[in-house]
C-alpha cells in the first residue's frame, strides 16, 4: 500500500498527518507493507521508518514510478490534501485504486470526489460525512457517490497521559487557531499564567511582551505529554474553523478540560466534555477561565474530559478501515 503525502510524522506534526498515520500504521501492524512518498523536498533526504511504516523522501517527479508496476506494484494509493490530484491522476492512468482521506470540508478538496473517482472516500468526522454527501446530491445527485467510511482521528489515551500543570494553553499561534483571542485573555488575565506552542504550519502570531505568557517551540508527537500536557491545566481552542480537533481530545487523555469555539467538528469531538464559547465574545472565554478554577468545578470537568478521551477508543472504526482497505487492495472495492 503507497501512500502519497506532502510531509510526514515526526518532523511535521499537523493534526492532519498525525491523523493519516495512525491509519496507516495499523495497516502496518496487521502485516500489510505501507511506504509513504513525500513530495516535498525540504522534509529531509533520508529514508526512515516509523512504527513499521516506510517513509520515503522527495528524490524527483519520477518517484511514483517505481509503486506504478512491476513487482513493487502498489495494490491501492492513499492520499489526502494537495497530493490528492497527482495521486488521482496517477491512479486512473495506472489502474490502482485510490483513497482519499479528507481533513476538511473545502470546495477543493469535495471537487476531488468527482474528478478524483476515488474507490473509497474516509472522512474524519461524521459531521463532514453529512457535509459531503449534501454537496454531492445538489451537484452529482445524478450519479452514485463513493463509498465511504467515518473514522474519527484515533487517539490512544497511553499516548498522551500526564498529570496536568498549571497553564492555560493554545497550540499553534495562528490567527485561525485563535491566537488574538488567546493573547487578549492574557492581557486581561494577568496574574493566570499562559503557554503558547508554536504550530506546524501557518503564519504564527508570536508575542513576547506579556510577562504572564511563555511561547515554545514547535513540539513534536511524542513530546506533547511531557512537554506539552504536563505544563497545561485548561487547553483553549477557538478556532475558526476545525474538522475535528484532534489536540482537543490529546489534552483530554490527561483529564484537562477545553474551551473551544462551536466549530461542528469540536462539538463532534468535545461532546458534552467540552466548554463552548463564541470565539468573538472574549467575556465568557474570561469567565469560563475563571468558572473552571473553582477546585470542585474542575475537578467534575476534568473527569468528564478523561471520560470523554476514554469513549472515543477507535478500536471498532481501525478495524472497519483495514478492512476496507483489504476489500480495496484485493477487490478495488470496500465492499
Amino acid at each position: 500500500m503507497l501512500a502519497m503525502f506532502h510531509a510526514y510524522p515526526p518532523d511535521h506534526n499537523a493534526g492532519a498527518e498525525w491523523a493519516a498515520h495512525s491509519l496507516l500504521r495499523e495497516l502496518a501492524a496487521r502485516g500489510h507493507d505501507v511506504d509513504v512518498l513525500l513530495s516535498q523536498a525540504e522534509a529531509g533526504d533520508a529514508a526512515y521508518e516509523i512504527d513499521g511504516v516506510s517513509v520515503h523522501p522527495y528524490r524527483g517527479k519520477a518517484d511514483p514510478s517505481r509503486w506504478m508496476r512491476g513487482d513493487g506494484r502498489a495494490r491501492v494509493i492513499v492520499t489526502h490534501l494537495e497530493n490528492t490530484a497527482r495521486a488521482s491522476v496517477l491512479g486512473e492512468l495506472n489502474r490502482i485504486p485510490v483513497v482519499h482521506l479528507l481533513h476538511n470540508t473545502f470546495e477543493k478538496s469535495k471537487s476531488w470526489l468527482v474528478k478524483g473517482s476515488p474507490s473509497l472516500v474516509v472522512y474524519n468526522t461524521a459531521w463532514m460525512k453529512a457535509d459531503a454527501e449534501a454537496w454531492w446530491r445538489i451537484h452529482r445527485g445524478d450519479r452514485p457517490m463513493p463509498w465511504g467510511l467515518t473514522v474519527h482521528p484515533p487517539v490512544a489515551v497511553s499516548d498522551y497521559e500526564a498529570t496536568p500543570g498549571d497553564r492555560i494553553t493554545l497550540i499553534n499561534l495562528t490567527e485561525e487557531k485563535g491566537a488574538k483571542v488567546f493573547y487578549a485573555l492574557a492581557e486581561r488575565m494577568p496574574r493566570r499564567k499562559f503557554l503558547g506552542v508554536i504550530g506546524g504550519y501557518g503564519h504564527q502570531i508570536v508575542r513576547e511582551d506579556l510577562p504572564n505568557m511563555e511561547v515554545v517551540p514547535h513540539t513534536p508527537g511524542d513530546r506533547m505529554a511531557k512537554d506539552v500536557y504536563a505544563r497545561t491545566r485548561l487547553l483553549l481552542a477557538p478556532s475558526a474553523y476545525e474538522s475535528y480537533g484532534r489536540v482537543a481530545v490529546e489534552a483530554m487523555c490527561s483529564g484537562i478540560p477545553v474551551i473551544a469555539h462551536p466549530t461542528p467538528g469540536l462539538m463532534e469531538s468535545l461532546g458534552e466534555a467540552g466548554t463552548f464559547c463564541d470565539r468573538d465574545d472574549l467575556d465568557a472565554w474570561q469567565a469560563a477561565i475563571k468558572r473552571l478554577a473553582a477546585p470542585n468545578v474542575y475537578r467534575q470537568a476534568s473527569k468528564a474530559a478523561a471520560a470523554r478521551a476514554a469513549g472515543l477508543d477507535p478500536a471498532t472504526e481501525l478495524d472497519s478501515w483495514c478492512t476496507a482497505m483489504e476489500g480495496v487492495a484485493k477487490r478495488g472495492s470496500p465492499r
